[in-house]
């Protein structure tokens, strides 16, 4: 009895086996001369997966610019807000005597203008009848003069203060959205104490990425920006210009690496809904390398054994990789990565019995 040591046969023999009934219906009849195709290694982009958080391109902190205690505070969380808008008013309970005694100094200085006016009219009718000497004249001029100055700097130390107290109240610095408020009502403040934190509306994506990938990133790449609600379905499959994605571009990439990572900014449209710290998932390039790049429609796998129908009537089984994408290949508009099999100048032409089952399916299910 003769046995057969399959263990000892090479791998070619043994798949040309397995795939033989699949083959014979593409070999039975030759392809059209249009639609052989000639591979030849060619640049693919890759790409990686990375998430990326909504941060606002400012952060602004609306300050008190008076202590005292706070007052009508008109805003929370979430909210709104408009440029110069008033977020709280802060009070100083000192202020409101020291008006009242500056303005009662004031009502006194002013009468004592009104009777330096008075006694200097008195001077000079005097002086004219010659019955006042020339000093008591220049003398009443000069308290006038005196007093009239005196008047002056208390209505100015009355408007000094006044104004203080119109900088009691705490105005948004800017257009946005209020993130934090960091005070209540009835709470003390000092001079420069924040009281809300006001993020504009302008947002962006920041990218912490390893070390690694700082030579690959630059001002001006695309990039792609997933869904929200960090889809899991990518854009690497046919349907890779799918509902959801976006472009986006890298407008700032920082010079210096916190705790062994690269920053860099995207800018991409329509964030304006998300939340400031809000995951999205990107995918970026990691670099550039070359490969075969080959169409569903040129591969078929049976029994876990994926080849290819080459010009002659041959077959030549093949290592299959991930799905890559129309914007990552070049001529070939899209198909599968062929990580081994194929010689540069390999004519192929289609296998008319199917592709392999998932020639459709994300990156990561080349076979």
């Amino acid at each position: 009895m003769c046995h057969l040591r399959l263990s000892r046969r090479r791998p070619e023999v043994l798949a040309a086996l397995l795939l033989a009934p699949v083959m014979l219906a593409t070999l039975a009849g030759p392809a059209r001369a249009g639609d052989a195709l000639e591979v030849h290694p060619q640049v693919i982009v890759d790409r990686k997966a990375v998430f990326a958080t909504v941060e606002s391109v400012d952060v602004l902190a609306a300050r008190a610019r008076l202590g005292g205690t706070v007052h009508d505070l008109a805003v929370d969380e979430g909210d709104a807000v408009g440029d110069g808008q008033r977020l709280a008013l802060v009070v100083d309970d000192k202020m409101a005597p020291r008006i009242q005694a500056l303005e009662a100094r004031l009502e006194a200085q002013a009468a004592t203008v009104s009777q330096a006016r008075t006694d200097l009219t008195r001077a000079e009718r005097l002086r004219a009848q010659g019955a006042a000497p020339q000093s008591r004249l220049d003398e009443a001029r000069t308290a006038l003069e005196v007093a009239e100055r005196q008047r002056d700097s208390l209505a100015s130390d009355l408007e000094v203060l006044r104004q203080q107290v119109s900088e009691g109240a705490v105005r948004a610095p800017g257009e946005g959205r209020v993130l934090d408020v960091l005070v209540s009502d009835g709470s003390v403040v000092l001079p420069g104490e924040a009281i809300a934190r006001v993020a504009t509306e302008r947002y962006l994506l920041r990218l912490r990425l390893p070390e690694r990938h700082a030579r690959f990133i630059g001002v001006g790449d695309a990039v792609r920006v997933g869904p929200r609600g960090l889809d899991p379905s990518g854009p690497r499959g046919p349907a890779a210009d799918g509902d959801g994605w976006r472009d986006g571009r890298v407008v700032k990439v920082y010079p210096e690496l916190d705790q062994g990572r690269v920053i860099a900014d995207v800018a991409v449209d329509g964030l304006g809904g998300y939340f400031v710290g809000e995951r999205a998932r990107v995918d970026i390039v990691t670099g550039e390398r070359m490969a075969y790049v080959v169409p569903p429609a040129y591969l078929t796998t049976r029994h876990g054994v994926t080849a290819v129908c080459l010009e002659g009537r041959r077959v030549a089984v093949v290592q299959t990789g991930a799905w890559v994408g129309e914007g990552d290949a070049g001529r070939t508009g899209g198909g599968i990565e062929v990580l081994s099999g194929l010689r540069p100048g390999d004519v192929l032409v289609p296998v008319r019995c199917g592709a392999i089952p998932a020639a459709g399916a994300p990156a990561g299910h080349g076979e």
